[in-house]
């Protein structure tokens, strides 16, 4: 392994916006400051001059007609490459993985990586609590922000109405309750203790949106200001989107670090990496409950680096719901009572979840503990869509056990693709046995909708509505429906399948 193309990470920032500042920075100006501020602490004068790539998260917030030629505006670069990744969760860490490769290459020299969102200003000013000055959208804002979007529903599973992600992990949460064999009061116990910890370790954190801690009681409890969104979602479970945060990392080579004067105390290595992808379609995956591409990632990245699980003294769990942090725990191997905490920023729920962009700030952060102490290792887990793209990465002080340009596992891909299972039935007929559920709650707590993924006795897959019957949904809220049975029928009418409650 050439040592002098080994990629390593020199600087890194991140910023959290006031929440009353009166002229609040848009994303991409936010995203700016957090550039200049990992510039400034690489120590290097006139480090922007040399960077030759950028690579950004793409920007949900706000539209602008080219973000990345912008933002080198801004910044005052030039570089010969300008790469923005699509909308997913996974992408900040996937973009570390993508640039360790290109830096191991000789491909590029000096690589900058960021991100970033101003949601809750953009929240403020619809409530006319603040006048955006913001940069005009271009005239195709609409057309740009759709081509952005990876639709991650068929167009049958979308018709079901689940045009909402907390509906989609929902749906995840109950198939995972349900195998786990724990009842609804025990899983949703457990839910509230795990992010009680969360809570805590945001409540330490300077740069976390929510600095009050909450309790167990207070997460899982459904009030005005903890509303209920899905069947088994309070307000408190999931991402909070609504956050003005940004982050940026500067990756270089061995030798250009050297070269450059770099303290090898700011040295951090990406030790390790992988990204893998579930089935895309959820219908057509052999379970919901689980993560071939987190197991697998996990593992490949753990052998780059040549380290063992027990080796690592941190994580940071992609925690959008709580579902995932469940999955990853198990895929990766993680023990239920294991005294290691899932995650260093307080996860998004507390911390904040600013779109795509959310694991740079877990990533920022790892960074900072390993330039404190050296002995630290780190995983993070970057998780997009419905559970379907993921991203695995190390980070410590020394070099990967494996070089970055010679590692692939195509083949890995290829077993999990294999697995994919036929179309599901669109028009049912029969007897349903239900693999998950929601039931879906208007802003003032009340049922509106209930949706069911089930498998027939032909073990073919399907989706089902129940029927929007509030006396039914509210005695069906307080029931396990996992595991049972109902007849299902196909309305020719309004071209959905329909649980037959009463039968």
């Amino acid at each position: 392994m050439d040592l002098n193309n080994t990629p390593v990470i020199i600087g890194v920032a991140q910023i959290t916006q006031q929440r009353d500042v009166k002229s609040p920075l848009d994303p991409l100006n936010l995203i700016a400051k957090a550039c200049k501020n990992a510039f400034v602490r690489t120590g290097v004068y006139n480090l922007q001059e040399k960077i030759d790539v950028l690579y950004m998260s793409t920007i949900s917030s706000w539209i602008y007609e080219d973000a990345p030629k912008e933002l080198s505006q801004l910044l005052k670069i030039k570089p010969v490459q300008l790469y923005t990744a699509p909308i997913s969760g996974n992408t900040p860490q996937l973009l570390v993985n993508k640039a360790a490769k290109t830096i191991s290459l000789g491909e590029s020299k000096l690589i900058l990586i960021a991100g970033g969102e101003a949601s809750y200003s953009r929240y403020r000013a619809k409530k006319d609590k603040v006048t955006l000055d913001w940069p005009p959208p271009p005239p195709e804002a609409a057309d740009k922000a759709r081509k952005a979007i990876i639709f991650y529903l068929s167009n049958f599973e979308n018709s079901y109405k689940l045009t909402n992600p907390t509906y989609v992990y929902a749906l995840i949460e109950t198939a995972l309750r349900g195998v786990s064999g724990k009842s609804m009061k025990e899983h949703l116990y457990k839910i509230g203790k795990r992010y009680e910890r969360f809570s805590y370790i945001a409540s330490e954190n300077p740069d976390a949106w929510i600095q009050r801690q909450l309790k167990s009681k207070e997460i899982i409890t459904p009030c005005p200001s903890n509303r209920i969104v899905c069947h088994p979602y309070t307000k408190h479970m999931v991402s909070n989107l609504y956050v003005d945060q940004a982050a940026a990392l500067i990756m270089t080579d061995v030798k250009t670090a050297t070269d450059l004067g770099i303290d090898k105390k700011m040295w951090v290595y990406p030790m390790g990496g992988a990204d893998l992808h579930n089935i895309f379609y959820m219908t057509q995956r052999p379970q919901l409950y689980d993560s071939p591409a987190i197991k697998e990632a996990a593992k490949l990245a753990l052998k780059q680096a040549g380290l063992k699980l027990r080796d690592i003294d941190v994580f940071d769990l992609y925690s959008c719901f709580p579902c995932m942090v469940e999955i990853a725990r198990q895929e990766i191997g993680i023990p239920d009572d294991d005294p290691r905490d899932l995650t260093i920023t307080g996860g998004l729920s507390f911390f904040g979840g600013p779109f795509s962009s959310y694991s740079m700030h877990p990533i920022v952060m790892a960074v900072n503990l390993i330039q404190k102490d050296p002995s630290i290792k780190a995983m993070i887990l970057a998780n997009g869509g419905y559970n379907t793209s993921e991203s695995v990465g190390i980070y410590g002080n020394n070099p990967p056990a494996l070089d970055w340009k010679d590692y692939d596992y195509d083949d890995i891909q290829q077993k999990i693709n294999a697995k994919t299972l036929p179309e599901p039935i669109e028009i049912a007929n029969g007897e349903l046995k239900i693999e998950a559920y929601t039931i879906i709650y208007d802003r003032k707590g009340s049922p509106e909708l209930g949706v069911v993924m089930g498998r027939l006795k032909s073990e073919e897959r399907t989706f089902a509505f129940i029927p929007s019957d509030s006396k039914i949904l509210l005695e069906l809220e307080k029931e396990e429906l996992v595991g049972k049975t109902f007849l299902v029928e196909y309305d020719n009418e309004t071209k959905h399948n329909y649980l037959n409650i009463r039968s």
